[in-house]
């Protein structure tokens, strides 16, 4: 990799920030991390090349190797993509050290440590040391790098003693103005301005439900994102092998704006997604045109009929049932069905436990049949004798060598052929259905909505209206409200390919035994050889390892299924009580990251954040503020606060602390393609956004959005059209003040 001889590239307008005196101890450090990157490099790539050319070999030798090739390889994509910007800023402490911080730690062949990983506690002061608050440093720098080169930097002074460590004199309000630079197509990881007040949340423990309450522009996804890292490295409970972490946003377009900040952290082990990707129906979902419907999806209740609507089919037979097979007819009375529905643990998926009660309910019916004395044994004698003679045993026998050929089981216990005839008895396999059905999730959900005395019987608290607004002619039409529902009972159920997959891999291995017992016959019968050894494939051990039982490979499992050991939700104030339902499932610990901010909920928000979470099943609550806002303009805000506070006058409407020096423009709706020449032409670089204006296009840096797509996001130039026809209401009133505060430089309003 090629390092810069010089890092330090300040403009003209700068030349005093360039003194020697300022910047010469920074340009030795980091003529030191610059060789030590190249060893490292190096070292690393010989390593990856030997690691891969390595044989996985057997146990957990493939899964080891794997591993430390995924390590090896993510160190060396950091070091590569970064360089000497991997460092941060630099601190002086009282006692006169200095210590560099980096995105990792980074030492010397001597052990001399020239990075400190920014999420260690080392690390600490560089983030959280406020003027009030010094953590013991006199003196704090931060870099701005461009193209591997720092062509700024930000020097403050906690003490008198820190202008004399080298301390550049900056106006502190340049480093603010800093927040405001253009954007990009997708989010940096900003690590370098993290302020004190989000690194203390950042580093805020793991345990119960954190919730980051701001207001636009403060930072909470900023927080959200770096605090998956920092927890990730500083919390062993919640390291891959122990679960890991899920993040979810809200839409497609946010996950695609941050998708390059944990990558940036090192962290690229995380899961991410929205709420419409924990189901597969959530990528047809339409949104729920009728607002009563929604109103009683949104309903955790609903999502708990989930569970009667499939005890419902899981009734054992009340009558007894003949189970005739060519060997012998067993008779399967209501005990035997009952016995074989108790054997699942209790939690089981429906279709899991399906396949342990089939398999328990034919060795009840073996055990039967085989049992002297038994009164089910009297299928042994086909002409109903209770006590059969030698002749019937002989004829018995002949009958089950005849079984043993027609399975592949000759040489194995004699039940194997009962069983299998057992298993396939049409009326045991129809009873068995009825009694116990393979269930689909999106069956069990569209019975609720076309079968009103169904939906009755699982959630009796509805009114009879209520029940008749639930009912729809397409039942498997589905709406967003929906997938808590789905989710539920597809948990609830277990995946019926897995039981369908089982039985045909069961299907595949008998025909493989059936097949070698015919190799086997063969070669027994040709061999002429004076030891006959063939006949040692007579021994069932021998027999069973030529036949491979894995005919048919393993389903894949669901990623996003879970557990997850911790959970981190961005603009979580959108959630109702049903969709919490599944992330709740998703992490049994109950540790979450919750990010939001009530004012910004598009159905509305009164209750406090603690209140709301108490009611869907989180206890351990705390709630953190950020009242500062690093992103918005003054100028914005002003215009912006009023539109909020006329729907929601206790609105938490954060204070900003930048201006842009560019007032909010007012205009009609035919200058939209000139607003938008004319910022490309003055503008090299940045990203702007016209909200409300469907049918346009979008491009690479002039993006079309809804309000609801703009949640979350960040543009130079937000272009609003008519907003007042985005709707009234609480709805509407935050659709305005969502897309206004998505501005970092200039705001135009055209109706």
């Amino acid at each position: 990799m090629s390092l810069p001889s010089h890092v330090f590239d300040l403009p003209d307008r700068l030349a005093a920030k360039a003194d020697p005196a300022l910047v010469g101890d920074d340009e030795r450090h980091f003529a030191a991390i610059a060789s030590r990157l190249e060893e490292q490099v190096a070292d690393l790539t010989a390593r990856l090349a030997a690691a891969r050319r390595s044989v996985g070999g057997h146990g957990t030798n493939p899964l080891e190797r794997d591993q430390e090739v995924h390590r090896l390889s993510a160190r060396l994509r950091t070091l590569r993509r970064f360089g000497l910007d991997l460092c941060l800023g630099r601190t002086v402490a009282q006692d006169g050290t200095v210590v560099y911080v980096g995105r990792l730690g980074l030492t010397d062949a001597a052990d001399r440590r020239l990075l400190v990983d920014w999420r260690s506690s080392v690390a600490e002061p560089f983030f959280g040391a406020t003027h009030g608050n010094p953590l013991g440093l006199v003196s704090r720098r931060r870099y701005r790098w461009t193209a591997g080169r720092i062509t700024d930097y930000w020097d403050e002074a906690f003490t008198a003693e820190g202008l004399a460590h080298g301390a550049a004199l900056d106006d502190q309000s340049a480093f603010i103005a800093s927040l405001g630079t253009s954007r990009s197509a997708r989010m940096r990881d900003v690590l370098g301005t993290i302020q004190a007040d989000q690194d203390a949340i950042v580093r805020a423990g793991s345990q119960g439900t954190l919730v980051v309450d701001g207001g636009p522009g403060t930072g909470k996804t900023v927080v959200a994102l770096h605090r998956t890292a920092y927890l990730l490295y500083s919390d062993p409970r919640l390291g891959h092998r122990r679960g890991g972490v899920l993040f979810v946003g809200p839409h497609e377009p946010y996950l695609d704006y941050v998708s390059d900040v944990l990558p940036s952290l090192g962290e690229e082990g995380v899961q991410t997604c929205t709420l419409r990707d924990l189901v597969p129906e959530g990528r047809t979902a339409g949104p729920e045109p009728d607002p009563v419907v929604a109103r009683l999806k949104a309903d955790a209740r609903l999502v708990a009929a989930v569970e009667p609507a499939v005890t419902f089919y899981e009734r054992p037979p009340t009558q007894g049932l003949l189970v005739e097979t060519p060997v012998v007819d067993v008779w399967a009375d209501p005990a035997d069905w009952a016995e074989a529905f108790a054997v699942p643990e209790p939690g089981t998926p429906h279709n899991e436990a399906r396949d342990e009660i089939w398999d328990a309910l034919l060795a009840i019916l073996v055990d039967k049949a085989t049992e002297p004395g038994d009164d089910a044994s009297e299928g042994w004698g086909r002409d109903g004798d209770l006590d059969p003679d030698p002749a019937d045993d002989d004829r018995l026998d002949d009958q089950f060598d005849d079984q043993f050929d027609a399975y592949g089981l000759r040489g194995e216990p004699a039940q194997e052929p009962l069983r299998h005839a057992l298993a396939r008895s049409v009326a045991l396999q129809r009873a068995f259905g009825r009694a116990w059905p393979l269930l689909e999730a999106t069956d069990v959900v569209g019975d609720l909505w076309s079968v009103p005395a169904y939906l009755r019987l699982c959630a009796p608290w509805l009114e009879p209206d209520e029940v008749a607004a639930l009912q729809r002619d397409d039942a498997q039409a589905w709406t967003v409200p929906d997938l808590p529902l789905l989710d539920a009972a597809r948990r609830r159920l277990g995946d019926p390919e897995t039981s369908r997959q089982r039985r045909r891999q069961e299907a595949a291995v008998a025909a493989e035994r059936a097949r070698m017992a015919d190799v086997v016959a063969d070669l027994i019968a040709t061999d002429d050889t004076e030891m006959r050894v063939m006949q040692m494939l007579r021994g069932q051990d021998l027999r069973s390892s030529l036949v491979d039982s894995a005919a048919v490979p393993a389903t894949d499992r669901d990623a996003l299924a879970g557990p997850f050991a911790h959970v981190v939700v961005d603009e979580a104030q959108e959630l109702t009580d049903a969709q919490w339902q599944m992330l709740l499932a998703r992490c049994p610990s109950r540790s979450f990251t919750v990010v939001g901010d009530r004012a910004q909920a598009r159905r509305g928000f009164a209750e406090p954040w603690v209140s709301r979470f108490e009611r869907v099943g989180l206890t351990d609550v705390r709630v953190a503020s950020l009242t500062i806002n690093y992103r918005t303009p003054a100028e914005v805000m002003a215009e912006a606060e009023p539109v909020i506070r006329a729907a929601l006058p206790d609105a938490n409407v954060p204070v900003s602390v930048r201006r842009s020096g560019v007032p909010v423009r007012h205009g009609p709706v035919a200058l939209l393609e000139h607003v938008v020449r004319d910022w490309l032409a003055a503008h090299d670089e940045g990203v702007a956004c016209v909200i409300g204006a469907p049918g346009r296009p979008s491009s690479d840096r002039v993006r079309s959005l809804t309000p609801e797509l703009a949640k979350g996001l960040e543009f130079d130039l937000v272009v609003l059209v008519e907003p007042a026809t985005w709707g009234d209401g609480v709805a509407g009133a935050v659709d305005h003040y969502v897309a206004m505060t998505r501005a970092t430089q200039q705001l135009v309003v055209l109706t």
